[in-house]
C-alpha cells in the first residue's frame, strides 16, 4: 500500500501538501555519491553523517532512522519521499529541492537549506530550532507541531507556507515575502523582522504575543497603567 499521511489541520485545508506515494517494496541503500540516482530506495538505519555529495537525486524512497547529521549536499533533489525519525541536524544543503516530501518526527536542529525550493512538503512534529531556510521558495509547505525556535527565514518566499501549532520564538523573518502565509496556534514571541509579515494571516488568539514584537519594531514603548 502507498504511504498516506494523516489529514492536515483545519487551518491548512486547501493548502495541504500533496502526499508522497512510496511503494512497500524498496531496495536498500547505504551511501550517497556524487551524481547518484536513488529510485525506490530504502535508507533504514543508515549512517550518512558527515557525507558530502553533489547532484544527488532521490525519488520514490523512504528514509527511516537514518543519521544525516553534518552532511553537505549541493544541487540535490528529493522527490516523492518520506523521512521518519531521522537525524538531519546541522545538515547543509545549497541550491537543493524537496518536492512532495513528508518529514515526520525528524531531528533537524541547525539544518541549513538555503537558496532552495520546497514544494508540497510537510514538516510534522520535527525539531527545527536554529534551522535556516534563507532565500528558499515555498509552495504548499506545512510546518505542523514543530519546534522552530530561532529559525531563520530571511529573504525566503513564504507565500506558500502554513505554520500550525509551531513554536516560532525568536524566529527571523527579515526580508521574507509573507502575503498569504498562515500562522495558526503558534508561539510568536520575540520575532525578528516582524514588519515583513505584512499580508500574513494570523489567528486572533496569537496576536497578543505578536503585538509586542510589532511594538518593538515600530519603536513603541508598552507601559503598564498605574
Amino acid at each position: 500500500m502507498p504511504y498516506t499521511p494523516p489529514r492536515g489541520p483545519r487551518a491548512a485545508q486547501g493548502r495541504q501538501p500533496a502526499a508522497p506515494r512510496v511503494p512497500e517494496s524498496l531496495t536498500e541503500a547505504t551511501s550517497l555519491d556524487d551524481d547518484g540516482v536513488y529510485v525506490n530506495a530504502l535508507f533504514d538505519g543508515s549512517d550518512l553523517s558527515g557525507q558530502k555529495a553533489e547532484s544527488v537525486e532521490i525519488d520514490t524512497s523512504r528514509i527511516v532512522n537514518t543519521d544525516l547529521s553534518g552532511a553537505r549536499l549541493a544541487r540535490t533533489m528529493v522527490t516523492n519521499a518520506v523521512a521518519e525519525r531521522s537525524n538531519l541536524s546541522n545538515l547543509k544543503a545549497m541550491n537543493s529541492s524537496l518536492i512532495r516530501v513528508d518529514m515526520r518526527t525528524c531531528r533537524m536542529t541547525g539544518l541549513t537549506w538555503t537558496n532552495g525550493r520546497l514544494r508540497d512538503v510537510a514538516f510534522r512534529d520535527c525539531r527545527l530550532d536554529l534551522a535556516s531556510f534563507r532565500s528558499t521558495t515555498t509552495n504548499k509547505v506545512l510546518f505542523e507541531g514543530s519546534n522552530l525556535k530561532q529559525a531563520d527565514f530571511q529573504d525566503a518566499d513564504l507565500r506558500g507556507a502554513t505554520f500550525e501549532g509551531c513554536d516560532l520564538t525568536g524566529a527571523q523573518f527579515s526580508g521574507a515575502q509573507m502575503e498569504g502565509t498562515r500562522l495558526v496556534n503558534c508561539v510568536l514571541v520575540g520575532l525578528r523582522g516582524v514588519t515583513s509579515m505584512a499580508g500574513a494571516a494570523v489567528a486572533s488568539r496569537d496576536m497578543v504575543a505578536l503585538a509586542y514584537s510589532l511594538a518593538g519594531a515600530l519603536g513603541i514603548n508598552v507601559i503598564d497603567e498605574p
